[in-house]
């Protein structure tokens, strides 16, 4: 058998579970300050990539349930309640207005979505290059779901630099540019 096909051989199980359900738990939090930020956003130019990406979360975390079940990894359902109460109480942070909702807070949930976006990209890299080990994991399917990430992650940056510019000014101009590339 060679070892591009082999079924199996996954070291470290174990840590692999862990690996796995942190970033199920993870999914299970950006799909929630999503699905909020939607509500912040509704009526706007935001609204519909907001919806489109929360859509794409949710395939995203049905893919690596796919992939954990695949692989025998079994789902840790207090990690996924505890991810939930966490993005809940995130609601409660000091942002600088007491009663009502402060600007830093678009910036701050568009920053750490985005950031978000880059850790389920490293997660699904990740995945991918034990497809190359283990056939098992649908490669094709997280080939797709890193090209998605890098979509995702564009448009984010850009919004970010725009919620950026719109709280502290500046010029938003498109991430890339910003980034010299």
């Amino acid at each position: 058998m060679s070892e591009s096909s082999a079924t199996g051989a996954v070291r470290h199980p174990d840590l692999l579970g862990i690996y796995c359900n942190d970033h199920l738990a993870a999914a299970t939090g950006g799909i929630e300050l999503v699905s909020r930020m939607i509500g912040v956003h509704r009526g706007t130019a935001h609204e519909p990539r907001l919806e489109q990406l929360l859509d794409e979360l949710r395939e995203e975390r049905a893919g690596l349930r796919a992939s954990m079940a695949a692989l025998g990894v079994p789902v840790r359902q207090y990690k996924q309640v505890g991810s939930w109460v966490g993005e809940k109480l995130s609601r409660l942070k000091l942002n600088g207005h007491l009663l009502s909702r402060s600007p830093l807070s678009d910036l701050v949930e568009f920053e750490f979505i985005s950031t978000a976006v880059l850790a389920k990209r490293a997660g699904f890299e990740t995945l991918r290059e034990l497809a190359d080990v283990d056939d098992r994991l649908d490669a094709a399917l997280l080939d797709r779901l890193i090209a998605q990430a890098d979509k995702q992650h564009d448009w984010l940056a850009d919004v970010r630099r725009e919620v950026a510019a719109g709280v502290f000014g500046g010029n938003p101009g498109p991430a890339d540019a910003a980034a010299g590339s």
